[in-house]
Order: structure tokens, then sequence, then C-alpha cells
């Protein structure tokens, strides 16, 4: 790394950056060894020093203890965004030490917080999926395990099935299961791409028929599709079927979030459009907006959204935005497969603002937690976490 872009790094961490620096930056971070280089920095030069409360830099140590992060004009934010899209990989250490309260967390400040760890690290979750074919047998897939049939092949970060070729007359349904802990990609024979995020079942076909609607079912879970579009497929249109929704889409880009353990379904769209069908009623989408539909009611209300923030877990990042500390453990306990216990209440409403990286053990994620000072305690028993 050259003084030059050691320079801007550190610029960037303490948000004074100017427009021309974060386009450098941005640029520098499109090769993966620059990517190294910047984690290995931030890593020894930023949450090191952090930990030891020694800086290197006092603009680093006046960023770190802000209460705030300061609002930057529409190009920075711009910017920004870029340089997380090509540095995901080396982004997410800002979870060591650049995570932000909003509000002060409206919590007591308490001081020398106490950690009591009893457990071997939980180390965070991995490709891993199991595959259900046709005749009802079951594979592992997952990192270091290969698979190949008639119809489709793996190399354990990703299955790829056939491009359709003739005409299907009978659809056989596949079901990729991912447990927790665990996540996976999917290109369907139609050459959609389908990313799974931890607990979530996906049913489809292993090829579609010619002039149908090629449709399939997120059965519970998060799933985040580019849809190839209908003009590469006869005009045939694809739908996304839920228990309680279903999705008409017209090659696009969208993420749907249906858990089981919640009451609300969230279909957020990135590109193209797409219509959320409940019953009787039809909602669009455009891009950027975010239908939330309540099971209870079963109404729907839609909103505009910040949607890099939705489905930065796709790209190994874990994007919070004034989230209760309650919602943010569910998603944690789902990639680290573990459970949550609030022994203390009062955090569950604690609200965040910040990034974490989804290839940090659990103790890095509830480091970063205490070092806020909004955490007295905390005690691992097995793999189940208590905050106290």
């Amino acid at each position: 790394m050259s003084d030059e872009i050691e320079k801007i790094v550190v610029k960037f961490l303490t948000n004074g950056a100017n427009e021309k620096e974060l386009e450098k930056l941005a640029d520098w971070l499109k090769t993966k060894d620059n990517v190294l280089s910047f984690d290995r920095f931030v890593k020894i030069n930023y949450a090191l020093d952090m930990n030891l409360n020694e800086f290197n830099s006092e603009n680093v140590k006046i960023a770190l203890m802000k209460k705030k992060r300061q609002d930057r004009s529409t190009i920075f934010k711009l910017k920004i965004r870029k340089i997380i899209r090509y540095a995901a990989a080396a982004i997410i250490i800002f979870g060591l030490g650049y995570f932000f309260r909003d509000n002060i967390f409206n919590a007591p400040n308490e001081t020398a917080p106490v950690i009591v760890d009893t457990n071997k690290s939980i180390e965070p979750g991995s490709d891993n999926a199991i595959l259900m074919l046709e005749d009802g047998s079951q594979i592992a897939l997952g990192n270091g395990k290969s698979f190949q049939n008639q119809n489709a092949n793996s190399n354990g970060e990703q299955i790829v099935y056939k491009k359709e070729g003739g005409k299907t007359k009978e659809v056989k349904y596949n079901y990729l299961t991912i447990p927790r802990g665990g996540q996976f990609n999917l290109v369907l024979s139609d050459g959609t791409e389908v990313w799974l995020n931890s607990e979530s079942q996906f049913k489809y076909p292993v090829s579609f028929i010619d002039g149908e609607i090629r449709e399939v079912e997120l059965v519970y879970g998060e799933a985040y599709f580019d849809v190839s579009p209908s003009s590469e497929h006869n005009g045939t249109k694809f739908k996304v079927h839920n228990s309680f929704q279903d999705i008409e889409v017209y090659g696009t880009e969208f993420n749907v979030k249906a858990y089981k353990d919640e009451f609300n379904v969230y279909t957020t769209l990135v590109e193209g459009k797409v219509d959320v069908e409940v019953g009787d009623t039809k909602q669009s989408l455009v891009p950027n907006e975010q239908s939330n539909l309540n099971i209870k009611t079963m109404s729907i209300d839609v909103a505009v959204v910040d949607v890099e923030d939705v489905v930065s877990w796709k790209n190994g990042i874990f994007s919070f935005k004034g989230k209760p500390l309650k919602d943010i453990m569910k998603v944690i306990s789902r990639w680290y497969d573990i459970d949550v216990i609030f022994e203390n209440k009062q955090l569950e409403t604690i609200t965040f603002k910040g990034v974490l990286g989804k290839d940090q053990n659990i103790e890095e994620i509830l480091m970063t937690i205490k070092t806020l000072s909004v955490l007295k305690e905390y005690e691992i028993v097995d793999k189940t976490v208590i905050l106290k």
C-alpha cells in the first residue's frame, strides 16, 4: 500500500475523504490484492489499536468516539457505496470497531464491561445446503463437496442446473434447504440466479416447461433473485410463490424475506418491476421500494428503503440501520446457529446503525458491542449467548 493510498484510507475512516479521494480508493479496491492489503492495514492499525486503547491517528480516535456519524453529501454516499461494493470482503472489518450508536443507544454508559466466555470460539456460517432430488434422495452440499448428476453440478459453493434444451413435458421438482449457519447460491435451468440465506427452503423445477409460466416457491426464509427476463424465454412469465403472497416478475432483481418465526413478509425491489399479489390485492413496486405484508392482518404497506442495507447479506455483510438489538441478534443467531437470551430485557430495544462482517466469529461481534459500553457482561454457554 502506497503512502498516498494509506492517507486516503485513514481519511475515509474518519469521514474526511473528498470526492476525488473516494473515487481513487474505489478504483484501487477493484483488485483482490488491494482488498487484502486494505483488510490487513485496518485490522492492524485501526481495530487492534482500538482494543489496546492506543491510536496511531488522533483522527481515528476521534472517529471512534463520535456518538453519531456526521451526514455526508449525496455524492459522498454514492462513492462510499461504490467502495463497499468493490471491497465487501475488506470493509467488513468495520465490525471490529466502526459500529455506531443511534442517540447514544438511549442507554446508560457503563464503564469497564466484564465479559464471561465459557466456550470455544463460535465460528461464522459457511456454504452449506441439503439438496432433495425428485426421487426423495438427499445430498449434502457445501465447501469441499462436489456433486454432479444428469441435471446439475455443484462445486460446493453453488449448484448450477443445465440450460433448457428440448421440450420438458413433466415438471420435476428439487428442494434446496439451507440450515442455520448456512448459505448457498443456485442457478436455475433458465439462467435465473438465486442466493439463499440461512434457515431457508426453496422449491424449483429441474427444468421449466417451454411456453408455460416459470414458477418457483420460497417455502420459507430469505432469497435474492436475479431473474432471467421473459424476452429470453418466448415471453413466459416468472412467478415466486410463498404461503402468503405471490410475486409476478418482469426480468428483475429483488429480495424476499419470509421467515417462519416472523409475522411480516418483505419484498424489496432492486431493479426492474414486480407485482406483489395478496389475495385480490396487487401492489406494484419500483426500484428502492419495499412491500411489508403483515400476515396477521394480511395488510400490505409500501415504503422507500435503502436497498443496499437490505441485500448486503448476500455480499458477506450485515448492514444494520436503526435496527433494535433484538432483531439484530435474530439475524446473527441464524448465521452462527446459536440461541440468544436477553437477561437484560432493556437491551432488546436499543437501536444500532453499523456494519458487521459475516466472516467474524461471534466473540468479535460481541466485543464490538462491548466496546461501545452497551453490554456490561455476556456469557457463552455451549451455543447459547446470554446478554446481560
